[in-house]
């Protein structure tokens, strides 16, 4: 069997059913055995949205996406949207081309050292240099993305191995990878510690959805009275109307996550990181607060200042362990919950506003209307993402995906098209700036050749929105390289490349805008005319003595 076909039969042997991927003289090979494949090739318009889009997939549904791109300059517009899936770990599979394992180091045409330049943004790396490898390379790939703490892992292909005879036997051989180490010896000292808190609080991260401890986390909260924060990451994790849940943790988290977050005695952090964004001198509790960390990764623990106990293992088994360890055990925190259910009720807004300009919160008010089980929303990455994350109400896990860690704009387009194609019978929408937006409008045709039917809102102000608003508060609005000049007719390039488009500059019109886009079973893009003036608050930073306020709302 040839080393194309190879790859694409090993992968039709563990269900994948999608690539999205870039044609190049290196991967010829496999193109030529697309033809004969069960697996779908989409065809993307940049690499990088490639790698969006599996990720995308992955987010959606769970499985591994897969990518794909030549050598060269093929390989290197991947790595933005690998380090993406990397910094949020994100299981998936990105295959490259490689020149000739005989031109190596030699500087021949569209040659680079992929092996290296992957390196640092992904979790393992393959290079193919004898046909017998491959196998190898795909088996143990696919465990290794998934296991443990996931992430992306990246195979490197010359293309005399692409074209080598494989013996067909080596596809089914096993190839182990090493056994993933726990160490839960803390759990009785946990347990301790949870009955001895009079203020506990859970923050919850992307772990929890991507290790499906969902449920785990809610019983957990629900049965000792604890209040749940999120990252970025963790929302979806619990619903978002749910009495324990405070919301997201962050630069512009909500305030009650922050002022309980600060007051808390016991925090036990399940699936998450301590980063700058979530732990940092402002919001971080006083000394005495001890902390419970489940992670499958060791390298996230103690990043902070107190006292802990470190259990090693994934979310789901950590989170059932203290459950079981508790036992019947049940407690009301009778007075941190009243603190609790007050912080609550003094940070809810009602965002259907009818302003003119139009502001930010009144388009999510409108998109909360169509939100249900079946409905996928994408962000990009900004002021619109902020805004999502303050103001949608997200119920479910896998419901929201959005890029954390990373902060990569232009993830919003893709990220969603890989999530239609993942869960093609679902609603699925991106909330996109004009910024982020320009910087993958090319999907749009993507999106139409493909058929899928995804609605992008667009949030147009005309200006780089955080970065504006950072030079607004903190450089006495000397507004530098922020402002879009000559921003293109939106409209017109989606009719362009055959989308439908609906342009929206009064409040009372979105609401009939969207439903005519989700309705018309095609890509349509919905250009909403936002208030550039309109800052996303609060907002924490690390130099702040205090969390900067302001807008129309203290949430």
């Amino acid at each position: 069997m040839r080393g194309s076909r190879a790859l694409l039969k090993m992968l039709e042997d563990r269900d994948v059913e999608n690539v999205f991927g870039y044609p190049g003289a290196t991967v010829i090979p496999i193109y030529d055995e697309f033809i004969d494949s069960s697996i779908r090739h989409v065809l993307v318009r940049h690499e990088q949205c490639a790698a969006h889009m599996a990720d995308g997939y992955t987010r959606a549904c769970g499985k591994p996406g897969v990518c794909l791109a030549t050598s060269g300059p093929g390989t290197t517009n991947l790595v933005t949207g690998i380090a993406t899936a990397y910094a949020d770990s994100i299981p998936m599979i990105a295959l490259t081309g490689q020149v000739g394992s005989s031109a190596l180091g030699m500087g021949a045409f569209q040659e680079v050292d992929s092996y290296s330049l992957m390196m640092a943004v992904t979790k393992h790396n393959f290079r193919v240099l004898e046909p017998e490898r491959l196998p190898h390379a795909v088996a143990e790939a696919w465990e290794i993305c998934q296991s443990g703490r996931p992430g992306p892992v990246h195979i490197d292909m010359p293309v005399d191995q692409l074209n080598a005879d494989i013996d067909e036997n080596l596809l089914y051989e096993a190839f182990g990878i090493k056994p993933i180490k726990t160490e839960t010896s803390g759990l009785q000292q946990a347990v301790q510690w949870i009955k001895e808190s009079q203020r506990p609080i859970m923050l919850v991260g992307g772990g929890v959805i991507g290790g499906n401890a969902c449920a785990e986390v809610r019983k957990l909260a629900e049965m000792c009275t604890i209040p749940v924060v999120t990252p970025l990451m963790g929302i979806g994790s619990i619903p978002s109307e749910h009495p324990l849940n405070l919301g997201p943790l962050g630069m512009h988290g909500k305030m009650a996550a922050y002022d309980s977050f600060r007051d808390s005695d016991l925090i036990i952090a399940i699936g998450t990181k301590f980063s700058d964004r979530t732990y940092n001198p402002h919001t971080c509790p006083p000394n005495k607060c001890r902390v419970i960390h489940i992670d499958i990764d060791a390298n996230e623990f103690n990043k902070h200042n107190h006292e802990a106990v470190n259990l090693l293992c994934d979310a789901k088994k950590g989170t059932r362990m203290l459950i079981d360890a508790l036992g019947g055990y049940h407690d009301k925190h009778v007075a941190w919950d009243d603190k609790i259910k007050k912080l609550k009720q003094r940070c809810q807004c009602d965002f259907n506003y009818d302003n003119s300009p139009i502001i930010p919160q009144k388009v999510m008010y409108e998109i909360n209307r169509f939100l249900d089980e079946d409905t996928i929303v994408t962000t990009d990455v900004g002021q619109n993402q902020m805004w999502a994350m303050h103001c949608l109400d997200i119920k479910y896990p896998r419901q929201f995906i959005t890029s954390g860690s990373f902060g990569t704009m232009g993830f919003g387009l893709p990220s969603a098209l890989g999530a239609k194609i993942a869960k093609p019978e679902k609603r699925v929408m991106t909330i996109v700036g004009d910024g982020g937006l320009q910087m993958v409008i090319q999907e749009l045709a993507t999106s139409v050749a493909e058929k899928l039917p995804v609605v992008i809102i667009l949030l147009n102000n005309g200006w780089l929105g955080m970065v504006r608003q950072w030079q607004k508060l903190f450089w006495e609005k000397r507004y530098s390289g922020v402002e879009l000049g000559a921003n293109p007719d939106f409209c017109m390039i989606a009719k362009a490349y055959g989308a439908n488009s609906i342009h929206i500059e009064k409040a009372e019109e979105i609401h009939d805008a969207l439903k005519e886009a989700f309705d018309c079973g095609k890509t349509c893009l919905v250009e909403i005319m936002v208030d550039c003036e309109e800052d996303i608050t609060p907002m924490v930073l690390q130099r702040s003595d205090a969390p900067i306020i302001m807008g129309r709302c203290k949430y």
